[in-house]
């Protein structure tokens, strides 16, 4: 087992009505004026957002509102909150929506404790010193935002998605109520789960060496609850239970928790060629990440046959006793898998269409940004190796 630093401060109130306590934990944890950020008109619609200023106004709290936020959360709206914050004077974020809202939190959380613009971190330009302190209402299992140190924006001047990761912008607390996500449409929760999963998975396919058999045991338990549920959810989306053990593994799986022991990198290469696809077509996160883990597994798998074969075996099902012949058929059965949840499987199926040839050029370059960085870590993947892997992706 590998040396590793845990950190995971996050208070999280798990169950129904815990909207109801917002304004007690934002007060204990000296928020004063409160930017309440959200999303569309879900959370007026359902009443959400009323219960959630409610508790805040018992409490004697302060707020400002701020919706807007999209999928893919834009940069033009981080810089409103921003300046919105300034001129209110606010002392702490409330994001009540799913990962796009809390990572937009996030960012105007930064923007407001710097000086100079926020993309700056984005872009690896700068370091945050601080950030306003924030908590966070979930509406949406997927991101695991609510737990983690990471934050992913679009500049939606460039279409450039780029993502920010330090352990000062955690929550305080997150609200985490299961019912929340019961009138979430099919698609939107097929694609927070194959992001949960996801997750997981970049976790567990690193490079070699010593590794954890808790971390790895963990992982392959809960992604096998994930398969189940994943299925279960669709057909019962109002099951109590099925929602918060998808709610609840959605934070496990981004904590960090399940790579301690395995080295604290992960992959990572499914999510920076899905981060500049969504940056240039806006597609749902969870979504182009089933589009493109197919193609990169095929292309990296004979790196480490073994590592895959133990995925296929443990969380798969597979019986085959020779590895490479185990491997290739744990990936096509977690591709069947995504496939039955209405995810697409190949960038064709995500977009509607075939990418060009100069278009997956583009990407590559953009992925490598301009050629100067490699991404993924179980296989180094350079400019030429990405343009390879949105190629077969088609």
């Amino acid at each position: 087992m590998k040396n590793f630093t845990f950190y995971c401060p996050t208070q999280v109130e798990f169950g129904r009505d815990g909207v109801d306590r917002v304004g007690a934990l934002t007060a204990a944890f000296g928020g004063r004026k409160v930017l309440v950020h959200y999303g569309g008109g879900s959370a007026v619609r359902s009443g959400l957002l009323d219960r959630v200023c409610r508790s805040l106004e018992q409490s004697g709290i302060a707020y400002v509102t701020l919706g807007g936020v999209k999928p893919n959360p834009r940069l033009s709206l981080i810089r409103e909150g921003i300046a919105l914050g300034r001129q209110e004077g606010v002392d702490f974020l409330l994001a009540v929506g799913g990962g796009s809202v809390i990572d937009s939190a996030k960012a105007i959380a930064y923007g407001l404790a710097m000086e100079g613009d926020v993309w700056d971190l984005y872009s690896k330009k700068a370091e945050a010193k601080a950030c306003l302190p924030l908590g966070s209402v979930l509406t949406i299992a997927a991101a695991g935002s609510e737990t983690s140190n990471s934050s992913v924006i679009t500049n939606d001047g460039t279409g450039e998605k780029r993502g920010y990761n330090n352990d000062i912008c955690r929550c305080r607390f997150a609200v985490m109520d299961p019912t929340l996500t019961y009138t979430l449409p099919a698609y939107q929760t097929a694609s927070g789960c194959t992001d949960i999963m996801m997750h997981m998975l970049e976790r567990y396919f690193h490079p070699g060496g010593t590794l954890s058999m808790a971390a790895d045991g963990m992982t392959e338990a809960l992604l096998r609850s994930m398969l189940v549920c994943s299925r279960k959810v669709l057909e019962q989306p109002e099951d109590y239970d099925t929602r918060a053990e998808i709610m609840w593994t959605g934070s496990l799986a981004h904590n960090d928790l399940l790579q301690c022991g395995n080295g604290m990198r992960g992959d990572w290469a499914c999510h920076q060629l899905e981060h500049e696809m969504g940056g240039f077509y806006d597609v749902a996160h969870g979504a182009g990440l089933a589009a493109v883990w197919p193609a990169w597994a095929r292309y990296v798998v004979d790196t480490d046959p073994a590592r895959f074969a133990s995925f296929a075996r443990k969380v798969m099902g597979v019986t085959e006793t020779e590895d490479k012949a185990a491997a290739l058929a744990g990936i096509a059965a977690f591709e069947d898998h995504l496939r039955s949840l209405g995810m697409p499987v190949t960038v064709t199926e995500l977009l509607g269409r075939r990418l060009e040839e100069q278009e997956i050029l583009d990407l590559a370059h953009g992925c490598s940004f301009q050629g100067t960085r490699t991404i993924g870590t179980l296989r180094v993947l350079d400019e030429a190796d990405i343009a390879e892997v949105y190629r077969r992706a088609l």
